[in-house]
């Protein structure tokens, strides 16, 4: 390649250029644009850097034109002798020349000099090694989430380069799984994840730890996955030594858990086998996130399952005995539950989740005795048919207490009095406090504002309406960061943990801005409707379609409810004669 000359034999040109690029399979056309630019560069070199000088070779034929172009351009915008040309100049070469035309100058033939041979092949190798970088992007940017074979290269610290046949991929050392060890030449399967192009060629990057890579497998291994039949829901990973995947079937004829285990286990060790042994749990994947947890954390018997929407994060309640069982080797089964759940699990056992009812329900009782001045019987009484605050006791309706054995109105009447007085008292006490701690009067006029949040307020240095409207949601609920050990803990805000929802909370310190003059009423009416569209459920179309029909009214002529429902491109003989709601039907 280092000979190539513009005198050089036509048929070795286009030889060469075909044998380039079937070895890097990237376009002729490619290799033969690069011997092109070698050409021009090395004529450049020969001439003179000034020039324009372009060079031609045909695909077909393999003939090589080489020359110099220079421009024509109005004399008083002549600049460059080199590479533009005078009109007048030009007229007198060709009378039909113009401004902007070219004129080419065709240049004799000429061989490389060993410099110039070896600047070219320079040019020449630089182009094809672009043009295959760029053909190994655009060949696998396109099958991210694919599994790809290939061979062990070399392993580098715990990387593993692995052959593809045209590219190379690499597993990175956190990307395989522990304790599996590759030799070069090894055969290995993996999870094509990312692509990024870098400058010096496509980067590749593949897992075998990923939890995508165990989906895939069993895509390949189960034919009601790979068709849609069985849905693996979600998967959750401790590599190499266990994994949970979540799954359901969208035909209840079809078990999804033994679809995936297979005659005699063979097709979920045919997975286990690809991935070195790791132990899989198969969980039936049900759309009640608490029965769902109870699921995920098989082999363990769950008493109890408490959810907290708003953190996501649910108490999971088990017997003493079952306790080791669901926390799992080094956390390892609670872990992977809360991983495939998406939720935080916090394991209690009955002993301690029976303390801590005994302690609460102690507490309760002492506040009831203390609030209603009852004895220690009936405040029992109060706290265990569920009633936690004595608002609840002061507001709830009077039936609620008849129905208590033991209760008639007149007791009922005589407890609800002793409950407003006593949050009366408790009010003009938090009232008298807060005033000590200098909150302002304008703050009790928000709405959803009480006597002990404006103390929790004057406690916390919040004393005046633009106090409050600088506030955030997480400064009155709380939040949750991590801890020391790299666990979140909670952080207590204003108000407890479950006392004001964080939107509650956002709603809140939006009213104290407008009241403080920060922003216009108009932002909470902007702010709640952005907030229902986003909550709203997407119509479908027959809820369109009757939406539709409904505004129209019953006095609509027919050419109004068929331009409405040409509109909405629905067809109602459609609906019709697939069936619809029996009630929505018309009746004879």
């Amino acid at each position: 390649m280092s000979t190539i000359g513009v005198s050089a034999n036509r048929l070795e040109i286009l030889q060469i250029a075909k044998a380039v690029a079937e070895e890097k399979a990237i376009d002729q056309s490619i290799v033969i644009e690069a011997m092109q630019e070698a050409i021009e560069k090395a004529a450049k070199a020969k001439y003179g850097q000034e020039h324009d000088i372009r060079a031609k070779i045909d695909a077909t034929t393999g003939e090589q034109t080489l020359w110099r172009v220079q421009t024509v351009v109005a004399d008083e915008e002549f600049e460059d002798e080199s590479k533009q040309l005078r009109l007048t100049e030009a007229k007198k070469l060709d009378a039909t020349l113009e401004a902007g035309d070219e004129l080419k100058e065709e240049l004799p033939p000429f061989d490389f000099g060993r410099v110039a041979a070896q600047t070219a092949k320079q040019v020449i190798m630089q182009k094809v090694r672009d043009a295959e970088r760029e053909r190994q992007y655009n060949e696998y940017k396109d099958r991210v989430g694919e599994i790809i074979s290939g061979v062990v290269k070399r392993v580098e610290y715990g990387h593993v380069i692995v052959d593809l046949g045209r590219a190379e991929g690499i597993i990175r050392r956190n990307d395989g799984i522990p304790r599996e060890n590759f030799q070069t030449n090894d055969r290995v399967r993996a999870y094509l994840y990312k692509v990024s192009r870098e400058t010096k060629g496509p980067q590749i990057f593949l897992s075998r730890a990923a939890p995508d890579f165990m989906v895939r497998l069993f895509a390949q291994e189960v034919p009601e996955v790979y068709e849609g039949v069985i849905e693996i829901k979600a998967c959750a990973r401790d590599p190499g030594s266990r994994a949970k995947i979540g799954v359901i079937s969208n035909d209840s004829s079809i078990d999804p858990v033994g679809a995936c285990v297979g005659m005699r286990g063979a097709r979920v060790q045919a997975v286990v086998g690809e991935l070195s042994g790791e132990k899989i749990d198969i969980i039936p994947w049900n759309y009640d996130d608490a029965t769902f947890i109870v699921n995920a954390l098989q082999p363990a018997e769950v008493s109890k399952v408490v959810l907290d929407e708003d953190e996501r994060r649910v108490e999971v309640v088990v017997a003493d005995d079952q306790f080791p069982l669901a926390i799992g080797r080094r956390g390892q089964n609670v872990r992977l539950a809360s991983q495939l759940t998406g939720w935080q699990i916090d394991l209690v056992t009955e002993s301690a989740d029976s303390e801590r009812y005994q302690r609460e329900f102690q507490e309760r009782t002492e506040l009831f005795m203390k609030a209603l001045d009852a004895d220690e019987t009936l405040a029992q009484l109060l706290a265990s048919e569920g009633f936690e605050t004595v608002e609840e006791i002061a507001y709830v309706a009077p039936e609620d207490f008849i129905t208590i054995e033991g209760f008639d109105e007149d007791v009922a009447e005589e407890l609800q009095e002793r409950a407003r007085e006593f949050l009366d008292r408790l009010a003009a006490e938090n009232d008298a406090k807060r005033k000590e701690l200098g909150v302002e009067d304008a703050v009790m006029e928000l709405e959803s504002m009480t006597p002990s949040f404006a103390v929790r307020l004057g406690e916390e240095g919040v004393q005046t309406l633009d106090d409050v409207a600088g506030l955030v949601p997480d400064d009155i609920t709380g939040w949750r960061e991590p801890g020391p050990d790299g666990k979140p803990v909670w952080v207590e805000g204003i108000l407890k943990k479950g006392e004001m929802r964080k939107d509650d909370a956002q709603m809140f310190i939006m009213r104290a801005r407008v009241a403080a003059g920060w922003i216009e009423p108009d932002a909470i009416e902007q702010m709640l409707a952005q907030k229902a569209e986003e909550e709203a459920p997407e119509l479908t179309e027959e809820e369109r379609a009757l939406l539709a029909l409904g505004e129209l009214g019953s006095n609509a002529s027919d050419e109004a409810v068929d331009e409405a429902l040409e509109e909405l491109e629905f067809d109602l003989d459609a609906l019709a004669a697939e069936g619809g709601d029996d009630e929505a039907a018309p009746k004879d």
